[in-house]
């Protein structure tokens, strides 16, 4: 058995390795091997110091967190081409804050220029790796339908719906909860006695990708899709945040999502009411 952190390309090299082996490996929340770290007093970090705790900790996985790894080439692909969107977004929004910082300064003009042209070229490239990404899906008959069906939903436009399924192919296994928590979107309590109320927030923990597609989205079924908009007014009338609003939205589109990515059904407001009915009653927005 293997123990692996998957924080970088060696855990990807090293997955396909066991994979082809027939190796079983536990993988472990790179949060949770920090806070095991803690919880045996390990203040050094050095390659054989983080061994011995990974063993340490593979030695404590239950049975069903142990299992040889499946490599599906098409969630590594989309991956592979998802990193190199975000790095192409940063870059992007780097280039435009200097941009903006050059327009209260008497700097020359081709320097602007070049740098508006360095912009529009990042865009270009956003939108090719979208739309490469796109044809990855499309060339699935599966995966189209998938693709299709989630779509359904008002407010999700290419980059959420293909975070999204990303998000689902890359961790098949996960329940509700856990995709929630794999979003970040999980809510954190932080209490003490009686005397220490710190206010609920959500862990981040999870891909901020799947936070920030899923961003513009969220906004856009608030405004259009009925049930959610309705659950929005709700919660405001009850004098909720409005960011905490919203990332309860964002919760509930993932969880939609995920019911039609496996039904390959459209949205519907069944559906809505079948798996989300209950959860503004029962749940605590974070």
């Amino acid at each position: 058995m293997n123990t692996t952190e998957p924080t970088s390309s060696y855990s990807s090299t090293l997955e396909l390795f066991c994979a082809n082996k027939q190796i079983r490996v536990f993988k472990i929340n790179p949060k949770a091997s920090h806070n095991f770290a803690k919880a045996l007093s390990i203040r050094n970090k050095t390659d054989k110091v983080d061994a011995r705790m990974l063993c340490q900790a593979g030695i404590l996985a239950k049975e069903e967190e142990i299992h040889i790894p499946v490599m599906d080439v098409i969630v590594e692909q989309i991956n592979d081409l998802m990193s190199y969107y975000q790095l192409l977004v940063k870059q992007r929004v780097q280039t435009s804050n200097h941009l903006e910082k050059l327009q209260h300064k008497e700097s020359t003009s081709s320097l602007k220029k070049a740098l508006e042209k360095e912009i529009q070229a990042f865009k270009q490239k956003e939108q090719h790796t979208i739309d490469e990404i796109k044809r990855l899906i499309t060339k699935d008959s599966k995966l189209a339908l998938k693709y299709q069906s989630i779509q359904t939903i008002k407010g999700l436009g290419d980059i959420a719906t293909i975070a999204l399924i990303h998000l689902f192919l890359k961790y098949p296994n996960a329940n509700q909860k856990q995709i929630i928590s794999l979003a970040g979107l999980d809510p954190i309590e932080k209490t003490s006695g009686t005397s220490v109320r710190g206010k609920t927030r959500i862990s981040k923990a999870g891909n901020k990708l799947y936070r920030r597609s899923l961003f513009m989205g969220t906004m856009v079924a608030i405004r259009f899709n009925e049930e959610m908009k309705c659950f929005y007014d709700r919660l405001k009338e009850k004098g909720k945040h409005t960011t905490l609003i919203q990332i309860a939205v964002m919760k509930k589109l993932i969880i939609i999502a995920r019911a039609l990515f496996h039904s390959n059904q459209g949205y519907s407001s069944e559906i809505y009411q079948a798996h989300c009915g209950m959860v503004a009653q029962n749940s605590n927005v974070a």
